[in-house]
């Protein structure tokens, strides 16, 4: 659980699924699959994201959280 103080720093789930463009229930998929990380909160476990959560995200569907796959794309951008 996630005490008050750091609420103002989180997302719902709604947040979160307009920013990426996907269904909530999608991102309760990926919460579930562990491929995004979630705070359950309150009785009903509601998620909530954090914003470094989805920043790190998002750079690991860009690929800059892998650099071999950087450098893999640019050698076939050579050819």
């Amino acid at each position: 659980m996630v005490n008050g103080e750091h609420m103002g720093d989180m997302l719902t789930i709604r947040e979160v699924a307009r920013l990426l463009h996907v269904h909530p229930n999608t991102l309760r998929r990926w919460s579930k699959n562990g491929r995004i990380e979630a705070y359950r909160i309150n009785q009903r476990g509601d998620r909530r994201f954090t914003r470094e959560e989805i920043t790190r995200f998002l750079d690991e569907l860009s690929g800059h959280g892998n650099g071999d796959q950087e450098a893999e794309s640019s050698q076939r951008s050579r050819y």
